[in-house]
C-alpha cells in the first residue's frame, strides 16, 4: 500500500458517481447540494489529476467514457469502504444504536414483521429500524450499493457473495380448495402427488416462484396461465378455482385465516426455504448483525405456529 498523498478526494469521487448515475451535471449538483459550477470544477480537476476523460458532455447529454466506466466502478467501491470506516468508528461503542436499514422480500414481510419488528425493538431499545420491502434481486443490489445494512432473504435464491446468519427453515405446504382430490387426503402428501395438478404460481422475479416452479417441473405439475403478484392473490385464485397452490408455512395463518383452502403438509423431507439475515461481505456491522438472529428465530417460531 502506498502512503504518499493522493491527488484525489472522496468528495470528488462522490461528485463523479453522482454524475454517472444522473447523467446530468445539473441533477448531480442538486443531489450533492452544491452549485453546478462548483461540481463541474471538481470533476474537471479529478479528470486532470487522473489524466483521463471520465465524461463526454455537450448541451444535450452526458455519457460515460470507457475510462469513466472503469474509474466509476472502483470509485463506488472506495466510497463504500469509506462508509464502512465511518460506521465502524461511529458504532464502536454500541453498533446496534441508531438507524438500521433493513430489507425484506414480499413473501416474508407481511407474515414475519408483525412479530419481528416489536421483538427487535424490545431486544435493542435504541435501534431505529427502517424497513424496505422489495424483490430479492433489488435488495441484493441495494446491499451491494450500501443502501441497506442487512436484509431478510431466502438462502435458496441468488444472493451473490453476501454473508449471512441463518434464522430458520420455512417448509412449503400444499393449499387446495375444498372438494379437490388433493384436499381429500388426510395425511401428508408427497411432492409426486402434484403430478398433473394445475398449480398457481407467483410472477417472475419472486424467489419463491423459482422454488415452487422447480418442484412443479420435477413432479410433472402444470402451471396455470395466470401468474400472481402476491401470495394473497394465489390463495384467492386457488380458493375459487380447480387449481392448487404452494405456500410457505409462514404465510398460512394470515392467508388462510378464512379457511377457504385445505392445507396439507408435504411428507418429510418437505421442500422448504431457509430464511437468513444477509449483509455485504466486509460490513463493519457484521458481528453486531449476527445478534439479530436470536430474536428473529423466536419471532419466526411464533409466526409459523399455525402453519
Amino acid at each position: 500500500m502506498r502512503f504518499g498523498s493522493l491527488p484525489i478526494t472522496l468528495r470528488q469521487l462522490q461528485y463523479a458517481c453522482a454524475v454517472a448515475e444522473e447523467l446530468s451535471f445539473r441533477k448531480a449538483a442538486a443531489r450533492c447540494h452544491v452549485s453546478q459550477p462548483s461540481l463541474s470544477a471538481q470533476i474537471a480537476e479529478l479528470e486532470r489529476m487522473l489524466e483521463v476523460q471520465l465524461f463526454e458532455r455537450d448541451r444535450r447529454r452526458v455519457l460515460l467514457t470507457r475510462a469513466g466506466e472503469a474509474v466509476i466502478g472502483r470509485a463506488r467501491a472506495v466510497l463504500l469502504a469509506a462508509e464502512d470506516v465511518v460506521d465502524a468508528a461511529t458504532r464502536h461503542g454500541d453498533p446496534l444504536v441508531g438507524a438500521l436499514r433493513v430489507g425484506v422480500i414480499p413473501t416474508i414481510a407481511p407474515y414475519l414483521l408483525p412479530d419481528l419488528d416489536p421483538a427487535l425493538r424490545e431486544a435493542f431499545a435504541n435501534l431505529q429500524l427502517q424497513w424496505t420491502e422489495d424483490k430479492t434481486e433489488t435488495l441484493v443490489a441495494m446491499l451491494g450499493a450500501g443502501e441497506l445494512d442487512v436484509a431478510l432473504l431466502a438462502l435458496e435464491a441468488e444472493i451473490g457473495e453476501l454473508d449471512y446468519v441463518k434464522i430458520g427453515e420455512d417448509p412449503f405446504v400444499l393449499a387446495a380448495p375444498r372438494g379437490h382430490a388433493l384436499a381429500a387426503r388426510r395425511s401428508a402428501v408427497t411432492p409426486e402427488a402434484l403430478a398433473d395438478a394445475r398449480v398457481y404460481l407467483l410472477d417472475d422475479g419472486h424467489c419463491f416462484r423459482e422454488q415452487a416452479a422447480d418442484l412443479c417441473a420435477v413432479t410433472g405439475a402444470r402451471e396455470q396461465g395466470f401468474r400472481a403478484t402476491s401470495l394473497t392473490t394465489l390463495v384467492q385464485l386457488a380458493g375459487g378455482g380447480d387449481g392448487v397452490t404452494i405456500l410457505p408455512a409462514l404465510a398460512v395463518e394470515v392467508e388462510n385465516r378464512r379457511a377457504r383452502l385445505v392445507i396439507r403438509k408435504f411428507r418429510r423431507p418437505a421442500p422448504r426455504r431457509t430464511i437468513v439475515f444477509a449483509w455485504r461481505r466486509g460490513s463493519a456491522l457484521a458481528d453486531s448483525l449476527r445478534e439479530l438472529a436470536a430474536p428473529a428465530r423466536r419471532a419466526l417460531a411464533v409466526a409459523t405456529r399455525g402453519g
